[in-house]
């Protein structure tokens, strides 16, 4: 069993990093396919909004099929649809073929990303400690390496239809590769079940907490709007706000970048210390006191110190509200975690725009107010985290696992 856990979290790993490598090639060509279409800078903002309701509508969609059919069927389905599809906008030759292209690239990437996470719970109730956040990271990562393949091929003159066809080849095959890997559906037999817990009877209905999962879906919300608004105001506001060079201005969202990875790579072992309530707690408090500095800040350095310490606070919220929430129903996980995902990511594609339309009425850095408002409610609100059954956040041990620690894997 441990062999299999050990294969099944390096599958989920890798899908983890084909999502982050896919979307940041797609993000990579953007210029050209903008060009190849023979759109402005005003259709494709428009067209954008394509990408996230074919997004938001492949997580409600997968939630309850993963639930259905196991993780092991939906998981490589949805990243051979997520890699076949990044080829379509670079085949795009108008305004039209592009919105098309961009919704089923959409639908690809949100069933992958509530799949591949409904999963990523299954394995982390089977380790019995916090695996979660680490899985987020690894995504961050695929992102980094887009980005360096990307410049290369740029570089070396390749169109962006070859390059994102040759793309989706390789993770075609990745998708294929790493399927066989993947746990079987928990809740599929009684000998899934765990030990003292009967399998769900067929027709029962099942034990639900819906108001608690729309509450982690409202954190969801507030703290991926915030991530939304670091990721496309940071430089802009350091540009405009505190006057620094083009250059210098990239350092505030290269810091956030930053952050966001290596505390996603070191969050699972505080969240198994003190448990996913104090990571969301201390996390949003932590990201407030960040947007606090970029909000008040005379200096450039005070402003990237602001986005690097606002980072680090939300780089652990994200994966302990989709943890906790595939935790709350082991039958409903998938469903759970896409209505976690789902408001989440409104969130993230609302804030951006949320934060636009304020600036017509206050200053950009005043307009910050927002994010950090809402920081301050995800940590008065975190205690929704806490798992009253178990009275920890920590999913209850796997009784087919063993306690050894020579068996469990180094982080």
């Amino acid at each position: 069993m441990q062999r299999a856990l050990r294969a099944a979290r390096a599958a989920t790993f890798a899908y983890f990093a084909l999502n982050g490598f896919v979307l940041g090639m797609w993000i990579v060509h953007i210029p050209a396919i903008e060009r190849r279409a023979g759109i402005s800078h005003a259709v494709l903002g428009s067209l954008l909004l394509l990408l996230g309701a074919g997004a938001f509508a492949g997580m409600q969609l997968v939630g309850p099929l993963a639930d259905r059919f196991g993780a092991r069927r939906v998981v490589p389905a949805s990243a051979a649809l997520c890699s076949a599809a990044v080829v379509l906008p670079g085949l795009a030759t108008s305004g039209w073929a592009l919105g098309a292209a961009l919704l089923v690239l959409g639908l690809g990437n949100g069933c992958l990303d509530v799949s591949m996470n409904a999963h990523a719970v299954q394995v982390e109730r089977g380790y019995a400690r916090p695996v979660m956040s680490a899985f987020h990271a690894v995504f961050s990562l695929g992102g980094v390496a887009a980005s360096l393949v990307g410049a290369r091929t740029l570089s070396w003159g390749w169109s962006a239809s070859a390059t994102l066809a040759g793309t989706a080849a390789v993770c075609l095959a990745a998708s294929l590769l790493a399927a066989t890997a993947l746990l079987p559906r928990e809740s599929a037999t009684a000998g899934d079940a765990p030990a003292g817990r009967k399998a769900p009877e067929a027709g029962r209905p099942r034990r639900r907490t819906p108001g608690r999962i729309w509450a982690l879906a409202a954190i969801a919300l507030m703290v991926m709007l915030s991530e939304g608004v670091a990721n496309d105001w940071s430089v802009l506001a350091t540009r405009d706000v505190l006057h620094a060079p083009a250059a210098t201005a990239a350092f505030a969202y290269g810091a956030f970048a930053t952050a966001m990875t290596i505390g996603r790579l070191l969050t699972d072992r505080v969240a198994g210390r003190f448990g996913s309530v104090a990571v969301v707690r201390w996390g949003a408090g932590t990201a407030a006191a960040g947007m606090t500095a970029v909000v008040c800040s005379p200096w450039i350095p005070l402003a990237i110190a602001g986005w690097t310490v606002f980072g680090i606070g939300l780089s652990g919220c994200v994966p302990q509200l989709f943890s906790v929430a595939g935790h709350a129903d082991r039958d409903a996980a998938g469903a759970n975690v896409s209505k976690v995902a789902g408001l989440g990511y409104l969130g993230m594609l609302a804030g951006p725009a949320a934060i636009g339309a304020l600036t017509r009425i206050v200053p950009l850095n005043a307009a910050f107010l927002l994010p950090l408002g809402f920081c301050v409610l995800a940590a008065a609100g975190a205690g929704v985290l806490h798992t009253p059954a178990a009275g920890e956040a920590t999913p209850a041990p796997d009784p087919s696992v063993t306690d050894d620690p020579a068996d469990a894997p180094a982080h």
